[in-house]
């Protein structure tokens, strides 16, 4: 499994040529409607103070999704768009804020960052969960944080995300701890990311 990225530090992070030029900055990571990988991401600037660019940079065109730069083959891979479809889009795609039931119609929390699977992937891995007290039990007044595999989505319609009740079994507060139970089960082949 390639380094996993949380979606909300690719916030800002440069858009970079393979020759070295910083062409763009991302501003929102857009998700194909399963939720199953990254679709592509809306642009600013050269400059974080420059605005929104009436460009996108679809996934296809990304050479590598680094922790410290979105590497392109060239300029050539930033498409034109009109700005009205790249809002749109990265409304469509957005997760965070999404509220996340089970299948079997319980309230587990809220989406509070999405971690993707870096280098030529894209790949949607788990859910950073500010999880309800049915979820995680504890104190009452201890704000539960939680990694929530992605399990097969079942659904993303306006601000909610539909998961398999099952994929609730692997819920830990422990990044590093989270990645080697799925990483196990990914290379035992009864994966549940």
């Amino acid at each position: 499994m390639n380094g996993l990225t949380a979606v909300r530090s690719l916030t800002t992070l440069p858009v970079v040529t393979l020759g070295g030029d910083a062409v763009a900055h991302v501003k929102d990571t857009v998700f194909d409607p399963s939720a199953v990988r990254i679709a592509g991401f809306t642009l600013t600037g050269r400059t974080l103070l420059s605005g929104p660019l009436p460009q996108d940079l679809p996934w296809p065109a990304v050479h590598c999704l680094g922790r410290h730069a979105v590497m392109v083959r060239d300029e050539g891979a930033l498409f034109d768009l009109p700005v009205s479809v790249a809002r749109r889009d990265a409304v469509r795609g957005r997760l965070l804020g999404a509220q996340v039931l089970t299948d079997d119609g319980d309230a587990v929390g809220t989406v509070l960052d999405v971690l993707v699977e870096g280098g030529t992937s894209g790949r949607l891995v788990a859910f950073r969960l500010a999880a309800h007290r049915e979820l995680v039990h504890g104190s009452r007044h201890r704000r539960h944080r939680v990694y929530v595999p992605r399990g097969e989505v079942l659904s993303v319609t306006g601000r909610t995300l539909v998961i398999p009740a099952h994929v609730t079994t692997y819920v830990t507060d422990d990044l590093p701890g989270f990645v080697a139970r799925v990483g196990a089960r990914h290379e035992r082949g009864t994966g549940v990311a």
